[in-house]
């Protein structure tokens, strides 16, 4: 949901643009799995199509899921960074930082 915080996308720009901010691959499975999932959810849907390509978009009960599921993260990584003593400035994308 946080790649199409910023606007519709389709699977494979999708796929590209998580793997660019969280240093993750994931495989066609998974990721039309979590489609799948997020739009049975009413948290995501389709924005049109063309021949070959079907973008989604977020819903605005998807936008409310994603800003209260980013608040309650943001406060336990404030947390966790506060208890280690460290910056909470990543230095690029994924976990391993």
């Amino acid at each position: 949901m946080t790649s199409l915080a910023s606007g519709a996308k389709h699977g494979y720009a999708l796929a590209r643009d998580i793997e660019s901010f969280a240093g993750v691959t994931l495989g066609p499975g998974t990721l039309y799995g979590a489609i799948t999932a997020l739009e049975e959810h009413g948290l995501i849907e389709p924005a049109g199509h063309d021949e070959r390509r079907r973008p989604y978009r977020l819903t605005a009960a998807g936008q409310a899921e994603l800003a209260s599921a980013v608040r309650s993260l943001g406060a336990i990584a404030a947390e966790g960074a506060r208890r280690l003593g460290i910056s909470l400035h990543a230095r690029g994308p994924g976990w391993a930082q």
